[in-house]
């Protein structure tokens, strides 16, 4: 145990070094050592995302699934890496994975019901999935809709990125320009100026902008 610790201490170095081929080397004698460890069964799967290694980061989220049951960013992240791993592989592949990914992401919010993440990746899934597989737009805005009491900037993107799919471009809009007041940061002034540029609005993307830079260097001035 003593020689795991040590490992792990030496991985968690070069993980906030971002000396990322180190950690991984580290962390994997770290588990070898401890095959339950969850910091090293975690990080190893988040290494594995970070170089795009879907299946494989899968498979390290699923074993700190096993040791951690209870763990809802585990099944988040398993979810997430499922997604992706699905979305590289064909239409084939994806839809015989669907399964899972969903109820990876429905297990994030049962054991942990203030996970914002989890409810943004079942809006994208209900989105994404065809109906005859289970996607369906009123469920996608029932998940954002639940995000109305933990988020309200994320309610209205989410609301917001519905609209966008199924380009009702205006409807789109109001939701972007509400998260935009509440938020007003850079995430929600892409958000509303990529739809902007779908609208073919570049006069309203530009106005946005400036207000945004304008308020952006009002702030730094009073500081």
């Amino acid at each position: 145990m003593g020689f795991s610790q040590a490992d792990c201490q030496k991985a968690r170095q070069f993980f906030a070094q971002k000396k990322y081929a180190e950690a991984h080397r580290e962390y994997l004698a770290c588990l070898d050592a401890d095959p339950k460890s969850k910091e090293a069964a975690e990080r190893l799967g988040d290494l594995c995302a970070f170089s795009k290694k879907w299946k494989q980061a899968a498979q390290y989220y699923q074993k700190l699934i096993a040791i951690d049951p209870k763990n809802a960013e585990a099944h988040y992240k398993y979810g997430g890496a499922l997604s992706m791993d699905a979305s590289s592989g064909g239409k084939l592949k994806a839809l015989g994975m669907i399964g899972d990914i969903r109820k990876s992401f429905e297990a994030a919010i049962s054991l942990n019901p203030k996970h914002v993440e989890a409810r943004w990746a079942l809006v994208e899934y209900y989105l994404q999935v065809p109906g005859i597989f289970g996607g369906s737009e009123s469920k996608a805005n029932r998940y954002a809709d639940e995000l109305a009491k933990l988020s309200a900037v994320d309610h209205y993107l989410a609301k917001g990125r519905i609209e966008e799919y199924f380009e009702r471009y205006p409807k789109a809009e109001k939701y972007y320009l509400k998260a935009h007041a509440i938020g007003n940061s850079r995430t929600t002034l892409n958000k509303l100026t990529s739809v902007y540029a779908k609208m073919k609005r570049p006069d309203k993307a530009k106005a946005a902008t400036e207000a945004f830079e304008s308020n952006t260097r009002t702030k730094t001035t009073s500081i």
